[in-house]
């Protein structure tokens, strides 16, 4: 099954988002045939490239959140974060800046076949350690944490080699409806809006699992199979036999 989740590094929900779905394949009665892919939701464009602003201006200025509204609204998301795993999870103390460059990072590692452990370290790094991944050098850092060749990517970023996978990503999940990030799709059938809470995805994931495999029913000592070790034969023919 290929679980395929679209984000912003920005967006507080996406990060959140990405853990709920880590932990729903890991309650999954068959999560090691899961296969969950990262992929580009930028939504950051209004902002200039090289320089980043607070959350707090960032979010008076786009959607007119400030003051206690503001504070109330990031806080609760904090609180709900810390109870679900992620700690510290910053969201309000924090910057933001035009991730176009961290998005092509991110389309560099997947290709690298690091897309799970980038996105991972890219969300850890902004969310939990409030640490900017706007930059180049900032990428490059990550890069080395990672073990992705330092100047391989340093040449790639600079080509913009991966500008327009970003670009693909972003316009796939605007047709398949996304309106906004994260979004899921599961096994290529369930198009799911939001940051999901971790029940609700399992069962989703569950649904089309089902949808695809049989269920096996546990047979009876009267069943008569063969196998790679031969033929059975039933229980009440061996005892006429």
């Amino acid at each position: 099954m290929r679980v395929e989740i679209w984000s912003e590094i920005t967006c507080p929900w996406c990060g959140l988002g990405s853990h709920r779905l880590d932990r729903a394949v890991e309650r999954f009665e068959h999560g090691d045939e899961v296969e969950v892919i990262h992929r580009s939701f930028p939504i950051s464009d209004s902002f200039a490239v090289g320089s980043t602003i607070s959350v707090r201006e960032a979010t008076s200025r786009k959607y007119g959140l400030a003051g206690a509204h503001l504070e109330t609204t990031t806080r609760q998301i904090e609180a709900m974060a810390e109870q679900e795993g992620l700690s510290p999870y910053r969201v309000l103390d924090n910057q933001v800046g035009n991730t176009r460059l961290a998005h092509e990072f991110l389309a560099h590692a997947s290709t690298e076949g690091k897309n799970r452990v980038a996105w991972d370290v890219v969300f850890r790094s902004y969310f939990g350690q409030a640490q900017p991944v706007f930059g180049l050098d900032d990428l490059l850092d990550l890069a080395d944490e990672i073990d992705l060749e330092r100047e391989k990517t340093r040449r790639v970023l600079t080509e913009g080699r991966y500008r327009q996978q970003v670009q693909d990503d972003l316009e796939q999940a605007q047709r398949l409806g996304a309106t906004g990030a994260p979004f899921i799709v599961v096994d290529g059938r369930y198009g799911i809006p939001g940051a999901q809470d971790t029940d609700a995805l399992l069962g989703i994931m569950r649904q089309a699992w089902g949808e695809t495999h049989p269920t096996v029913l546990v047979a009876g000592s009267d069943a008569a199979v063969c196998g790679p070790d031969g033929c059975a034969v039933p229980a009440d023919h061996a005892a006429h036999g």
